[in-house]
């Protein structure tokens, strides 16, 4: 038997050799009366993420309430904002000026590195810029209380995440939850065929992790489900950010111009490097090398035949056919 403590935590473990098998399992006392048995890759995992939530938040929490108002007016500035990644000499954004306003659809587009992803995550407080201010109706952002601010924001990142729960509580991301709202958000979603094919409906366990009887999905179904999630939360500002990136143009297309007419007056976000996908948005800002270098309609910049929009459309054009064209 063995008695120690996780290296750089507060987790007391205590080790010893499991009869018959020869392998070796692990008590954990986690320090607030929970002491149950694990297997070693159990323990290791779940004591790196106690470890991982007990990382202090050291951003600038700010003091004052951000409501989500009735009126949903809500205008959001970019005053000459640069950032650089912690740890890092190279600008990922460099004075970046934008302003857009509740109800608009933008579009965020760009070649791959153009900086579309840290524009995003700067607006969602993930980091504070190095240089600049973003602006909440007139507000330094850093000025809001930061829960309050991220509860005004619902992305679907690129690289989002499902997990072995039942499919209610991966919409909600709560084990309480408004069933009747998570089918609506499903069903908007595209997901209602699916969902009446589910053993147990919305307490059927999703993947085989925790549940047997759990069931797999496609990565189409995926991405319903994320989205789905986003609707559920009911903030003003919706953000998708390439959750469809795997997709082929057709279908990336059908769902983002799908899930413009669900959002309604919200004020929309829509990032990609296909720009096919983002042609009916109010307006686009066309991203290069960390900096906005183009910004309007995508008549108007298709029209600049000399413009990075102008050359990225005809680049991509090869990829596109008549079906994705009508789509958007």
């Amino acid at each position: 038997m063995n008695i120690g403590r996780y290296e750089n935590s507060n987790v007391d473990f205590m080790e010893f050799n499991t009869v018959g098998s020869g392998g070796k399992a692990y008590i954990i006392d986690w320090g607030f009366g929970g002491i149950m048995p694990y297997s070693l890759d159990i323990a290791r995992f779940l004591a790196d993420t106690f470890e991982f939530l007990d990382y202090p938040n050291n951003m600038y929490q700010g003091s004052l309430t951000t409501e989500k108002r009735s009126d949903t007016h809500y205008e959001v500035e970019f005053r000459d904002v640069s950032f650089k990644y912690p740890g890092s000499d190279n600008y990922a954004l460099k004075n970046v000026n934008l302003k857009f306003t509740v109800g608009e659809k933008l579009a965020v587009v760009g070649m791959n590195g153009s900086g579309k992803t840290t524009f995003i995550k700067l607006l969602c407080r993930l980091y504070d810029p190095t240089e600049g201010t973003i602006l909440l109706n007139g507000i330094d952002i850093k000025k809001y209380r930061y829960d309050e601010y991220m509860n005004i924001f619902s992305i679907v990142f690129q690289d989002f995440k499902l997990f072995a729960m039942p499919l209610g509580e991966n919409v909600a991301t709560s084990s309480d939850y408004d069933r009747d709202e998570v089918t609506r958000c499903l069903e908007k979603a595209g997901f209602a065929d699916r969902l009446k094919r589910l053993p147990k409906g919305l307490d059927t366990f999703l993947y085989k992790k925790l549940d047997k009887e759990g069931v797999e999905v496609s990565g189409g179904e995926a991405q319903k489900i994320a989205l789905a999630r986003a609707l559920y939360k009911d903030a003003p500002f919706v953000i998708l950010d390439e959750p469809t990136a795997a997709l082929d143009p057709v279908a990336e297309a059908e769902i983002y111009s799908k899930f413009n007419d669900i959002v309604g007056d919200k004020t929309a976000v829509y990032i990609s490097h296909r720009l096919s996908s983002c042609k009916f948005c109010d307006e686009i800002a066309v991203f290069h090398e960390g900096g906005v270098i183009q910004k309007g309609t995508h008549e108007q910049l298709l029209a600049d035949t000399t413009g990075k929009y102008y050359e990225l459309w005809n680049a991509q054009a090869q990829y596109y056919n008549d079906d994705v064209k009508e789509v958007c």
